[in-house]
């Protein structure tokens, strides 16, 4: 009897183990990577673990953009990422 509950004992530590680890994986290849990305204000694809710079639809097909009340909005939101970005870039 003493060795069945030594063998679970020890599987249950082993599976417990394992799922420490993939716990720790997961929170230092996506979770934390995803979140600094995302406070620089950019986008975070956790599929192919990229941060990417968001671009105005405007700026990659050339066309302006008519409406002027989505015009100022699109250049305030760009000005607040560039000063958030240089302010998350800056050492305290």
């Amino acid at each position: 009897m003493s060795k069945l509950i030594r063998r679970v004992f020890r599987i249950t530590v082993a599976v417990f183990l394992a799922a420490c680890v993939v716990i720790l994986v997961v929170q230092v290849v996506w979770i934390t990577p995803g979140q600094e990305c995302e406070q620089a204000g950019k986008w975070w694809d956790w599929r192919t673990r990229t941060c990417a710079q968001p671009i105005l639809i405007s700026d990659i097909t050339g066309r302006p953009i008519t409406d002027r009340k989505s015009h100022d909005a699109a250049k305030a939101d760009a000005q607040a990422r560039k000063a958030e970005a240089l302010g998350a870039a800056k050492p305290e």
